[in-house]
């Protein structure tokens, strides 16, 4: 699989727009598969083909939310790993104790976030059950 190319893009160009001609702007964009607004403009000035089919906002928004919260788990994963290497290296009981003290809010913690994915499943099951 090619790598694509990462650009460099650090020149800025200012256009004026009416308020009717934005509106239009924004509503071809709206309809379109672009990210964001400077690709649709890019994309147009440059001749190149712009997909205008029907995008599903709210699916992705739940992407979204699902790699916020995918990212939210490994960094509680991490945090787990750490701790269960200091238990094993600690030297007193104090030293276990603490970690294990930690241990329990990372464990509440990740149950919370267990429970937000639960929530987000449901709203994708909800939403492909509409379909």
């Amino acid at each position: 699989m090619m790598r694509k190319e990462k650009s460099n893009r650090n020149r800025n160009v200012t256009v004026r727009f009416t308020m009717q001609e934005y509106s239009q702007l924004k509503g071809k964009f709206t309809v379109s598969t672009c990210r964001g607004l400077s690709e649709f403009i890019r994309k147009h000035l440059f001749n190149k083909p712009i997909v205008t089919t029907y995008r599903n906002r709210s699916l992705d928004d739940l992407m979204e939310e699902t790699i916020v919260l995918n990212n939210e788990l490994n960094a509680i994963g991490k945090n787990i790993n750490q701790i269960a290497k200091n238990i094993n290296t600690a030297d007193s009981c104090f030293e276990i104790k603490q970690e294990l003290s930690i241990l329990d809010l990372e464990k509440k913690i990740l149950f919370s976030k267990i429970e937000e994915i639960r929530n987000h499943n449901q709203k994708i099951a909800e939403q492909w059950l509409q379909l």
